[in-house]
């Protein structure tokens, strides 16, 4: 039974390593400002289920407590770059 989770955990990870990849590609060429922001959210969630993952491989604690801190600054970044999008969107005058 360990060995078949192990298996599916291992793929997961390749899933969203290749997931990753996507959105990476998305947070460079756009269209839109909204698309990158979502992009990098989508990131940063990606990262933090890799991190979850390879804590129940491992079998390591004090990983689940990384990808906590790693949740907090994924967020706290996330707005820091709406709030700087949101700035700069209404120093244009709009649209």
């Amino acid at each position: 039974m360990e060995f078949v989770l192990s298996k599916i955990l291992i793929a997961a990870l390749i899933i969203f390593a290749i997931l990753l990849f996507f959105c990476l590609y998305r947070a460079i060429k756009g269209p839109q400002v909204a698309d990158r922001l979502m992009a990098v959210n989508m990131m940063g969630t990606i990262v933090i289920v890799i991190i979850t993952i390879l804590a129940i491989i491992l079998k390591e604690g004090y990983l689940m407590d990384i990808g906590i801190i790693y949740a907090m600054m994924s967020f706290l970044a996330v707005i820091v770059l709406t709030k700087v999008y949101i700035g700069t969107f209404v120093q244009r005058g709009g649209r």
